[in-house]
């Protein structure tokens, strides 16, 4: 089982910078990708960004070049630092934990959310 916790969200102006963390109750060694998805009111839930367990990372088209998703093995850490927010970057976000074994296959792990809210 691993649990995830996420801090870090909060208000901000257009602009503005927030960084997320996402801290695992194992080895992220053992994780073969982690990453962060967001939710907005009425929308589905979308991947943001990730990081696998070689250190590859990806972001979806509207945070390319304004988030980086870091991780810090050695503390079980995984890190999004959100700069030049936008109004459409509200949403809840997620920390997601992916692991793939060879009888169970994918399982997915998920924190309880934290609100990053841009507005003026």
């Amino acid at each position: 089982q691993v649990q995830l916790v996420e801090s870090g969200g909060g208000l901000v102006q257009p602009g503005g910078s927030l960084r997320l963390s996402c801290a695992a109750s194992v080895s992220i060694f053992s994780i073969n990708r982690m990453g962060w998805y967001r939710q907005a009111p009425g929308k589905q839930r979308e991947l943001v960004a990730s990081i696998t367990s070689d250190g590859s990372a990806n972001y979806a088209d509207s945070v390319q070049g304004r988030f980086t998703i870091s991780r810090d093995n050695a503390k079980n850490m995984v890190y999004l630092q959100m700069n030049s927010l936008k109004p459409e970057d509200t949403a809840v976000y997620y920390c997601n934990a992916v692991k793939y074994r060879a009888i169970l296959g994918r399982t997915d792990y998920w924190g309880q959310g934290t609100q990053v809210t841009v507005s003026s």
